[in-house]
């Protein structure tokens, strides 16, 4: 007990010398106190050293982990150190793209049409279109490069949308460049290397005569409004090499408005008007023809003997078959007058229904070519076929036929008044007048089919050979005297002899609106140029339509355009 005291005398009174060791408190346990244990405070616990093998494999564990990091590192650098290198570098150093110029478009005298306009805040140039109406449909447009969000292009080349600027993308387009840029840390350029220089886009020259383009768009646009029609259409085409001089749509769409995409209420309204101007009339609208298709009626039943020439056959003013479900009851087929006694040239130039509905479809001791035939010669034209003209969109047309009749009206059958229909243009029969201008063509040139374009390329041409020459002469006959003394005698100018077929075809349910046509050629002696013009869905009592169009242009041509008219 003395050498207890002197142990706690020793604590309490030195002040000089401090214990670090295990106080004397924490070694001795009275035994009579356990019961009172504080285990929360640790009270009585005894501390045990950590066991010599747990340091060692804690030890060994380091020493595992160095050595993988040790062997990593010279993977990275010793091993794939040059691989890496490379990723590291081309990180630093970029491919990007050089944009090539986008071709140039002029019209057949060099007039600019379509351009590029270089912009300091994109990488390519803008495309820019002539600011005169009348040229959309023929040249289309296009669609930019494009980014995602994070500015990177996943579209690299100018689209053509419509038009020329679509069938001659890949010449327009030419090719792109590629050039090195060089990087610091913060994504600033220090350098570039152009390493493929770009090839720009070739230029490309239309058919298209910019002025008779502009002046023929005008004049459908006043009609237009003038005379209540929806829209107008009109072409004029080279019947010895297919070139289009003109292709005009009414109403179209600001090209420039539509590649800048900025004037989105006017976007927006392109799209829901009922006129519908991004439509192409010219060459995907189908309508009925009327009397234009009777040139072709004409030239079959030459051909097939059922007329001659100077055969004539008496219009009263209609013809009457009797019903085949009351025979003492008539269908009556009316003429627009009573013509008298007309040979087929008389019949070409007054129009008359009851001519063709007797040589179509017969009538009495008068026999007819028939459906079949018809049909045959009028596909043998390229009407209701695809021209192929370097425009895309063209639409086929429709010549009925009994399988025509049976698969669109539950399965009825053919009968003559359907055949006398379609030999005057109407019922089911539809046309596009690409189509038209390309058949009357063949006409002028006594059976040369050509292929319409408005680009300069190779295109093929075809003879028609079914026909016998003399037939073309009696037609073409007939379709000046139209001109001379017939339906189209506005067209009877000065300054050029022309031959045309009118035509006005009833449309919709009511009847209450037509369609105005007229086809021809000119110059007739020579024939250079055959033509087309309809204006669309006007009131059934104006009696001025496609023809005044194409006298007012003809009338302009003698200071605008002389060179078409010698």
């Amino acid at each position: 007990m003395s050498k207890l005291w002197k142990i706690v005398t020793l604590g309490v009174f030195s002040k000089t010398r401090r214990y670090d060791d295990i106080a004397p408190d924490e070694i001795f346990l009275d035994s009579s106190n356990l019961p009172q244990f504080d285990v929360y405070q640790f009270e009585g616990r005894m501390v045990k050293s950590i066991p010599r093998s747990s340091i060692y494999l804690l030890g060994g564990f380091f020493v595992i982990v160095v050595l993988v990091f040790l062997w990593r590192v010279s993977v990275l650098q010793i091993q794939d150190g040059a691989t890496y290198a490379a990723q590291s570098e081309n990180n630093r150093l970029s491919h990007t793209n050089i944009f090539s110029g986008r071709g140039s478009i002029f019209d057949k005298n060099k007039k600019m049409l379509v351009w590029n306009v270089p912009n300091d805040t994109h990488d390519f140039a803008l495309r820019s279109y002539v600011a005169t109406s009348g040229f959309a449909h023929v040249l289309g447009y296009i669609k930019y490069p494009q980014t995602d969000n994070s500015g990177n292009y996943y579209e690299t080349e100018y689209v053509g949308n419509t038009g020329v600027e679509k069938t001659y993308n890949d010449i327009l387009n030419g090719k792109n460049g590629l050039k090195i840029v060089e990087t610091d840390a913060l994504m600033d350029t220090m350098s570039e290397s152009v390493i493929e220089p770009p090839i720009n886009g070739e230029d490309i020259t239309l058919t298209i005569d910019a002025r008779v383009q502009e002046k023929l768009f005008e004049l459908i646009k006043d009609l237009t409004f003038e005379k209540g029609f929806s829209s107008g259409s009109g072409i004029i085409m080279d019947v010895n090499t297919g070139e289009i001089i003109t292709l005009v749509s009414y109403p179209e769409y600001d090209l420039n408005v539509l590649v800048e995409g900025i004037d989105e209420e006017t976007i927006v309204g392109y799209s829901v008007d009922e006129k519908k101007p991004y439509f192409n009339r010219a060459i995907s609208g189908r309508y009925t023809p009327g009397s234009i298709v009777k040139p072709f009626v004409a030239l079959g039943a030459l051909n097939e003997g059922v007329i001659s020439p100077d055969k004539k056959i008496l219009s009263t003013g209609s013809i009457s078959i009797p019903n085949r479900w009351n025979p003492e009851l008539n269908t009556v087929f009316n003429d627009w007058k009573a013509h008298g006694w007309v040979d087929v040239k008389d019949a070409l130039a007054v129009s008359s229904n009851v001519y063709f509905y007797e040589v179509g479809g017969g009538f009495e001791d008068q026999s007819g070519i028939g459906i079949r035939n018809i049909e045959k010669y009028m596909r043998m034209f390229g009407i209701g076929e695809i021209s192929n003209i370097d425009i895309p969109g063209e639409e086929e047309g429709v010549i009925p036929n009994p399988e025509w009749k049976e698969d669109n009206f539950d399965g009825e059958v053919w009968r003559v008044g359907d055949t006398y229909n379609t030999a005057i243009g109407q019922y089911g029969f539809q046309v596009t007048l690409v189509q038209m201008v390309r058949a009357v063509g063949a006409i002028a040139t006594n059976g040369l089919l050509t292929t319409p374009h408005v680009g300069n390329r190779e295109v093929e041409t075809k003879k028609i050979t079914e026909v016998g020459q003399q037939h073309f002469e009696v037609v073409k006959t007939g379709m000046r005297q139209a001109v001379t003394a017939g339906t189209a005698a506005g067209l009877n100018v000065p300054q050029v002899k022309v031959a045309a077929k009118t035509g006005t075809a009833e449309v919709g349910i009511s009847k209450k609106n037509v369609n105005s046509w007229i086809v021809g050629f000119f110059p007739y002696d020579n024939p250079k140029y055959s033509f087309v013009i309809m204006m669309e869905k006007g009131p059934r009592d104006n009696t001025i339509g496609g023809l005044y169009v194409m006298r007012q242009l003809l009338d302009w041509m003698p200071t605008g355009a002389p060179e078409y008219l010698k």
